[in-house]
This record gives C-alpha cells, structure tokens and sequence, in this order.
C-alpha cells in the first residue's frame, strides 16, 4: 500500500449528512476508531461503527490500508455522530487559493514561470491604501511586478487581463482534484460542476 491511499480524500457529512468537509483517509479512520464517526456504505447507506467496519475484508481490488494484523478498507463515506454545522460558504483568501483563483498564471503577461518566479501584487499598493483581498490581489511574474512598482496598473501602463474577484468555487473540495463516484449519491449535481483543484 502506498502513502498515497492515506492521503485519498473521504466525504465528511455532518449527523444530518450534510457534507460539510472532505478529509484525508487517515483522518477518516482515525475519526470512526475514536468513535467520533461512523462509515457510510455509498451503496446502501448502511453505516459502520470501527469494530464493525475493521471486521470487513477489502474486496478484489479494493483499496485498503494495511494494519498490522490486518487491512482496513478505504472508506470513502463518513458521517459524523456530533456535528451539524455547516461549513462557511465563501472562499479563504490565502496564497494557495489565489494561485488556484488566477491558474498559475501572471495576470499582467500571461506567463506561467512556476510558483517560485510568481509574487502576489496588489492592484492598488499598500502605499497607497490598498489592501489584501481577492479583489486587490492577483498574480504577477517577478518581472512585472518589478514594472509596475509601487502603482497602479494605470499609472505603470499595464493593463490586468482579468479583473480580480472572490472565487465561486466550493471550497469544501477546494483541496481535493479526486472525483469519486459514490460522492454523487451525497452531493448536487453542482458540486461536481465546480473546477477541483490539482
């Protein structure tokens, strides 16, 4: 087994199963051991306690996780005993979304030099009572972040390829570019419409 399976992502829904989260298989697991979850079965909505479902044995070409005695299926499915809230609707700004947000790419240019030559720029600088947000930052290349300085792109005679705006994404799977099937008997066919980040 390779340290990719512990790293696959799981639905989390909430008592009421409402998804509410995705997390990595490791952390799917160490939820239902501590009792905190049950896993549920996307085929019959059966659910399982960990004594129940550390009992199963991983079908034919099944995913498991091996244990020391024994191999753990991969639940793709948890549902939380104790949990009803749901997640916030909007998009963190953070350095990783906003690469997300503008593709990796320099939204003065349009070149894609890799995360190291990117910078985060500020429309309006800071200099001048801009602030960081997602409809004042966007990516640039170091090369013309350097042109434009401390202006604004009008004042540099640059002109922005795209307007910067909040995301639209659900960042619920914001994390994960894995589409698993059995999600689709949880989630609304616009959840799978969303762009999943690699």
């Amino acid at each position: 087994m390779s340290t990719g399976v512990i790293r696959r992502p799981t639905l989390v829904l909430n008592r009421n199963w409402q998804p509410i989260r995705v997390a990595t298989v490791a952390r799917a697991i160490t939820l239902v051991y501590g009792g905190t979850a049950q896993v549920v079965d996307p085929e019959d909505f059966r659910t399982y306690t960990w004594a129940d479902w550390s009992a199963l044995r991983p079908r034919e070409g099944e995913l498991f996780v091996q244990a020391v005695r024994s191999r753990i299926r991969v639940p793709e499915v948890i549902a939380l005993n104790d949990y009803d809230r749901l997640p916030s609707a909007t998009v963190a700004f953070t350095r990783r979304n906003l690469f997300k947000r503008d593709h990796h790419t320099c939204q003065y240019c349009g070149a894609q030099p890799g995360p190291d030559q990117l910078t985060i720029d500020h429309v309006v600088p800071r200099s001048l009572g801009g602030v960081s947000s997602w409809t004042n930052c966007v990516l640039a290349c170091v090369a013309c972040n350097k042109r434009k300085a401390d202006r604004t792109p009008e004042q540099a005679g640059m002109r922005l390829r795209r307007a910067p705006v909040r995301p639209k994404w659900k960042p619920l799977y914001a994390t994960h570019g894995v589409r698993i099937e059995s999600w689709s008997r949880f989630l609304s066919e616009a959840y799978w419409n969303v762009e999943l980040e690699a």
